[in-house]
């Protein structure tokens, strides 16, 4: 259990390396496992794990006989049965997407509450007050975007619903076509802190219903503000 939770902590400090300081940036390679385990000041088995959690997160991939990766924005999920660039090339409006999140992104919160370990949920809550950090900073700032995809990414695979990990593309084509349309980012932006704040409160209590709910009222207010409900 310890050293699963090292590897986690290990993994949370790669991420932050790559989405918020830039450190390594999308397309780079990782330096190799003896030098990246040093900088990180931890075994190489730690960082093996580290990396196998980032894998199965989309943020990295492992090349056979050229190295470790920082995944580009369009090959992210692309193991997924839906990929981003399906998505790009077929004319899915904005609120398609949104109607798709509101089927399946209540549900996986709520099972997420059940199912998920405590380390899961310190992980996700981590993940949220990060989000709330660059929220806080700027509503339209890459780092606000990426740091909403990871925490909503999280919580959809604390589900342990592999079919529901498949619509992970889905999450995140919403949440960059919002911000390519640039309407009402600042009021959505003001309603998501409120709301990211709610469902950590619930998931936090493992209270599944309220969860849910308060997934539905994240969902409902942003297609609101986008002026989607028609």
């Amino acid at each position: 259990m310890q050293e699963q939770c090292l590897a986690q902590r290990t993994a949370d400090k790669l991420r932050n390396l790559i989405l918020t300081e830039k450190i390594y940036k999308f397309g780079d390679k990782l330096p190799n496992e003896n030098v990246l385990s040093g900088e990180l000041s931890v075994s190489r088995t730690t960082l093996r794990e580290a990396v196998r959690i980032l894998i199965s997160e989309g943020l990295l991939n492992v090349q056979r006989g050229k190295g470790t990766f920082v995944v580009e924005h369009l090959e992210r999920h692309a193991d997924s049965g839906i990929d981003l660039q399906e998505i790009s090339s077929k004319k899915v409006t904005l609120r398609d997407l949104y109607e798709t999140r509101m089927i399946f992104e209540p549900e996986a919160a709520a099972l997420a509450c059940i199912r998920a370990s405590d380390e899961e949920i310190a992980h996700i809550l981590k993940l949220g007050e990060q989000c709330q950090k660059n929220l806080k900073k700027s509503h339209t700032g890459e780092q606000r975007i990426e740091s909403e995809i990871a925490f909503h990414g999280a919580l959809i695979k604390a589900s342990h619903n592999e079919f529901i990990g498949q619509f992970l593309p889905v999450l995140t084509a919403t949440i960059e076509k919002t911000f390519d349309l640039d309407h009402n980012l600042h009021i959505i932006a003001k309603d998501a802190y409120e709301d990211h704040a709610m469902i950590m409160k619930f998931l936090e209590q493992r209270n599944p219903e309220a969860v849910k709910c308060a997934i539905k009222i994240h969902l409902n207010n942003a297609m609101l503000t986008e002026e989607l409900e028609k």
